[in-house]
């Protein structure tokens, strides 16, 4: 099955299912999916709970929905992102940052994402893994790219797709907003880290000159 045949079976026309998926997500990430039940989802919509099969079959519907939302966000953030990158920008320093304000502007959806991945019913996994490998093919592709002109030093550009993702995505989970460390900060300090960790020692100071 096909994301956009996925997508078109959960209606995304109302205001209702709009709110659920809001309120679905906000007890996901404050209480974990397994905790959460259709009820308690009604009543923080304000609706009965008949209300919410209108327009998600099951529990389960919502969780899929919401993470398929995630992975088109994310990707069509990306392309976006690109777009705008000035051409002499190195690609892997532009990923890098748009990955990192991005997760850490979208904190309950990363949690939802990654944490309840363990309760999707295996249609539902594998079309979320379908799309979360569209995602890091992204960067699997540029560090090829990158390992082919010698700019950076990766044996095998998958394992370091998984490395680098996993390293970054970590970030929300201890960020906390007026803490020692700014967003920015941390960009930088992770940017950096990532340029050594593919064996490029260019600072990013003059390579990854921030999108506004």
């Amino acid at each position: 099955m096909s994301l956009e045949a996925a997508r078109q079976q959960t209606p995304k026309g109302s205001q209702t299912a709009a709110r659920v998926r809001a309120a679905a997500l906000k007890l996901f990430a404050r209480h974990g999916y397994a905790a959460v039940s259709i009820r308690q989802i009604a009543q923080e919509v304000g609706v009965q709970p008949g209300a919410l099969y209108n327009h998600f079959p099951t529990k389960q519907d919502i969780l899929k929905d919401l993470m398929l939302a995630h992975m088109d966000d994310l990707i069509s953030s990306w392309d976006a992102e690109r777009a705008r990158i000035p051409a002499k920008t190195d690609p892997l320093d532009a990923f890098v940052r748009f990955h990192i304000r991005y997760h850490m502007e979208k904190r309950d959806e990363v949690f939802v994402s990654y944490m309840e991945l363990r309760n999707l019913e295996p249609e539902n996994y594998q079309l979320v893994g379908a799309e979360r490998r569209r995602y890091e093919a992204i960067l699997t592709e540029i560090l090829d790219q990158g390992a082919a002109s010698d700019q950076y030093m990766v044996e095998d550009a998958k394992v370091a797709t998984r490395a680098v993702i996993a390293m970054l995505t970590g970030i929300p989970s201890w960020y906390q907003p007026g803490g020692p460390l700014g967003p920015r900060e941390i960009e930088d300090l992770y940017a950096a880290l990532v340029q050594r960790s593919v064996g490029n020692t260019t600072s990013t100071k003059t390579i990854g000159e921030r999108v506004s």
